[in-house]
């Protein structure tokens, strides 16, 4: 379960969330990664990334044990059973809520019941401030116990969970619960405001609530296709990364976790990105989920807002420009891979692929009977005009790499873009003042693809002008209604013959072939092309071949090593788990008969 070392498996984790932070447990009890008061805060405890520095609450039988564990249902209430020499017990915990919102607190709240004989269980709360720098200090305020520092105050609430006993830098309890008794801790945590007690009941209610609330918001979702149970969990999975306060969208809830053990590319995740967010709407379109759309939409672009004609590929969570770029040398990093990084200095780069994303995700709403502001609108057309100043320039692609290139999946982006803006301005949406300079610039990049960008040796289009390598990012050409189907089909099966890392499981690129995991985005990339290209038995073929690689929960990381099925990078992963989504829509469309892509065929090419 966990090795000597201290570090314990990606797949051994659980996520619950609350809309402002998400807790990584694992399957041995114990939280390693959790960051306060919010998801892109410096961490409470990220044992995660240093066993002996980052602090943890653990809770498990004292001695051996087996583990089985679910999710409760449609929700993000985990429940987890240990199975020891001498009887049974369950643990059901969740971040809770308050009517569906969020509480003026953190409150992280385990239940334990006994189910059969007795079992001896033990916890302990060794919170280390501001990543691992800062020790608690324990003291007594009134009646409670209270750990200290960094400006957050943490304390235990224990009901028949044992007499919280106060250590030099940690609280700590044991008691032993028999069949039919019930036990009770909730952590409470607040940042810079007076620390609330709550009551038993109030907790225990709380928790039984919070697993309502989960089952409400997708019990009136629209989805009703294939691997209905896979795509739920996916559903929940992004809603775990919407930042509750605004409706931003987090890439993931972790940073710093490798996309190769021992590797450097240890990037931090807890930012909204422009690709992410777009797709993640069209996600929760075809879903049904027309409140999240709203709320988040409009916070996307608030945040382009703040930038625009220009975009960067992320913004913060609270929709500003991304400021901070820290190296925590004091941490180890997970199974000893470094650096572990605080911001990420891809904010400044040029990723032409964001212009792309963002019309298209303008278009998928309008499609659904939406209708554009005159100022978003307006907005909108300068991003359009600005970036048919920028496309002939080179950028860092949509991975973000250092080479500045002619990357092709930027270029049919930006394609897309014009396409999109076309469309949106034959309906009226927005300013058709431009028109005519926009298809002339759609019509030129275009011709510009087909010329610098296919490559008759691969007998693909390559991953970038001049260069036979291969992306596998150029799968979503076909999501994207890039009207060269032919060399679109043919790409598929040269990025098949190429790239398969192994059954199901594609690389990135040609670069990254044997360098990282397969890229799990990817992966669901090519069952969606698959489907578009009306090819769904292969496609259903292949979408079997990558589930069983998730998690015993059904959560999928950034990457996957092919060799072993380990699970890599950032966890969860939005980006994989949309693409899930996505994937299995497309199938469900292109069985039905209807022109693959759902919601995307509606926001499709522009007819001249």
């Amino acid at each position: 379960m966990r090795a000597p070392d201290g570090f314990a498996p990606v797949s051994a984790y659980a996520a619950i969330g609350d809309g402002r932070t998400v807790a990584l447990v694992a399957a041995d009890g114990s939280v390693d990664f959790m960051s306060l008061p919010s998801v892109h805060s410096p961490t409470t405890f990220a044992a995660l990334l240093d066993p002996e520095r980052g602090g943890r609450f653990t809770l498990s039988p004292a001695g051996e044990y087996e583990v089985a564990r679910r999710y409760a249902g449609r929700t993000n209430v985990l429940e987890t059973t240990y199975r020891t020499g001498d009887g049974v017990a369950r643990v059901t915990e969740a971040l809770t809520l308050q009517d569906g919102g969020l509480l003026p607190w953190v409150e992280l709240a385990r239940r334990i019941e006994g189910l059969e004989g007795s079992v001896r269980l033990e916890w302990r709360l060794e919170p280390r401030f501001d990543w691992g720098r800062r020790r608690p200090d324990i003291v007594r305020r009134g009646d409670l116990l209270v750990a200290e520092g960094a400006g957050l105050q943490l304390a235990v609430h224990s009901w028949d969970a044992g007499t919280v006993t106060p250590e030099e830098d940690a609280l700590a309890g044991s008691f032993e619960i028999a069949a039919g008794e019930r036990s009770l801790l909730a952590l409470v945590a607040a940042s810079e405001q007076p620390l609330h007690a709550p009551s038993r009941d109030h907790v225990e209610a709380r928790l039984d609530a919070t697993k309502r609330v989960w089952e409400r918001w997708l019990g009136l979702w629209a989805y009703d296709g294939p691997w209905e149970e896979e795509v739920a969990r996916s559903a929940l999975a992004l809603k775990l990364l919407v930042y509750a306060p605004n409706g931003s969208i987090a890439a993931a809830p972790t940073t710093s976790l490798p996309e190769v053990i021992g590797g450097d590319k240890n990037y931090d995740y807890r930012y909204s990105w422009v690709r992410d967010s777009a797709f993640t709407l069209d996600a929760l379109m075809r879903l049904g989920i027309p409140e999240q759309v709203q709320e988040s939409f409009a916070c996307l672009l608030r945040a382009v807002r703040e930038t625009a004609p220009d975009l960067r590929p992320f913004y913060d969570l609270d929709g500003c420009v991304p400021t901070r770029r820290e190296t925590l040398d004091h941490l180890r990093g997970y199974r000893d891979s470094r650096p572990v990084r605080y911001g990420n200095a891809a904010s400044n780069q040029l990723q032409l692929g964001s212009w792309g994303d963002l019309l298209e995700t303008a278009a998928l709403y309008c499609s659904e009977g939406n209708v554009l502001d005159e100022a978003t609108a307006e907005m909108l057309a300068s991003c359009i005009d600005r970036v048919a100043v920028l496309w002939p320039d080179k950028d860092s692609g949509m991975w973000e790499l250092e080479e500045l290139r002619h990357y092709t999946s930027s270029k049919i982006a930006v394609w897309m873009a014009f396409d999109r803006a076309l469309r949106l301005a034959q309906e009226g949406q927005l300013p058709d003042r431009h028109v005519g300079q926009w298809r002339e610039q759609r019509d030129r990049l275009q011709a510009w693809i087909e010329e610098n960008c296919w490559s008759a040796e691969l007998g693909a289009y390559c991953g970038w002008a001049g260069e036979d390598s291969l992306d596998a990012g150029i799968l979503r050409a076909l999501r994207m209604d890039y009207p060269n189907k032919e060399r679109l089909g043919r790409t598929v099966d040269t990025i098949r013959e190429r790239l398969v890392a192994a059954p199901g499981l594609v690389y990135r690129s040609s670069e990254h072939v044997g360098q990282e995991g397969a890229f799990v985005a990817c992966s669901f990339w090519l069952v969606e092309a698959l489907a578009r290209l009306g090819r769904v038995d292969e496609a259903g073929e292949t979408m079997e071949l990558i589930l069983p690689y998730a998690n015993d929960l059904g959560l999928f990381s950034e990457e996957i090593d092919p060799e072993t099925g380990e699970l890599l990078g950032n966890f969860p992963q939005g980006l994989s788990h949309l693409a899930l989504v996505n994937a299995a829509g497309a199938i469900e469309d292109a069985s039905a008969g209807s022109r693959a892509g759902g919601a995307s065929a509606k926001a499709g090419a522009a007819q001249d």
